[in-house]
């Protein structure tokens, strides 16, 4: 597995789209779903400023069924 290096938020949704994920609707506070028709998935973004800590990252890889190298060969 490959070393998960940091990112913004924008960089993140970036790659989302890129794997078929597309704004779904506004969650609470200021986080947001966002859904792939393709594969019937869900993940939940958090819009924050600055990057998104490593832990949240992951998760977000993980609920969009990806795997850390295949969310970073995405552009």
């Amino acid at each position: 597995m490959s070393r998960l290096p940091s990112m913004t938020y924008r960089e993140v949704v970036q790659r989302l789209r890129a794997a078929g994920f597309g704004f779904d609707r506004q969650a609470k506070g200021s986080h947001e779903i966002w859904y792939n028709p393709k594969t019937k998935r869900r993940t939940t973004m958090p819009h924050h400023p600055g990057n998104l800590p490593t832990g949240t990252l992951r998760a977000i890889i993980r609920e969009a069924g990806l795997t850390v190298d295949e969310f970073l060969g995405l552009k």
